[in-house]
């Protein structure tokens, strides 16, 4: 016979130390350009699943990818720039 036990001990036990820091809250934030600009690209893309793409629909995802690219670049400027002393990079 198989016993039917309630799983919320074990989904509830880690949930005071399981939120993120304010070190990782922070990382998020920095990273945020990155992730809006890619889910631009991606709304871009999907727009064009079921058709044949436009010259709209192109100049939509090549900019979109601009962006996406244009975001990545800065990030890592501001990553590398974090990491060299002085600041200077």
């Amino acid at each position: 016979m198989d016993h039917i036990v309630t799983v919320q001990d074990a989904v509830t036990a880690f949930g005071d130390f399981m939120e993120p820091t304010a070190a990782e809250l922070d990382a998020i934030e920095q990273e945020m350009p990155v992730i809006l600009a890619d889910v631009d690209l991606l709304d871009a893309q999907i727009i064009t699943l079921d058709r044949i793409p436009t010259e709209l629909d192109n100049r939509r995802i090549c900019r979109a990818r601009l962006r996406a690219l244009t975001a990545r670049i800065a990030l890592a400027s501001r990553t590398a720039a974090a990491t060299v002393p002085g600041g200077a990079a």
